[in-house]
């Protein structure tokens, strides 16, 4: 089981079109503790925030057998636009334009503070 955790919707403020919010959530390992990681970047962020959600394969279909035994899975969750993305990821798929979002998720995290 994975646990979900979508962007927050703030229906009825003027810029919930225009926000864009990203979480990540790792589960899985020895122990399967969970660590959960959010990015709600400034709007002047946002074009450097899209081009990494873009970059990402949402659509790609991944081998669920990739995981293995206490292994990390990644569940990827993206608001941006009118669109909500979802995806998740084995450990050993995070690479290339998964890895760089997830690493920019849990940098834009940790300048908040929080866990």
């Amino acid at each position: 089981m994975h646990e979900h955790e979508p962007p927050a919707d703030r229906a009825g403020t003027d810029d919930a079109q225009d926000r864009i919010v990203i979480a990540v959530v790792r589960s899985g390992g020895i122990a399967g503790l969970r660590r959960r990681w959010r990015a709600e970047p400034a709007p002047e962020q946002a074009p450097t925030w899209i081009e990494l959600v873009d970059r990402c394969p949402w659509d790609e279909r991944l081998d669920p057998d990739a995981r293995g035994a206490d292994r990390y899975v990644w569940s990827i969750h993206a608001r941006l636009r009118d669109q909500q993305l979802e995806q998740v990821v084995p450990d050993a798929r995070l690479e290339g334009a998964w890895r760089e979002l997830v690493d920019a998720v849990r940098e834009a995290d940790a300048g908040t503070g929080r866990e």
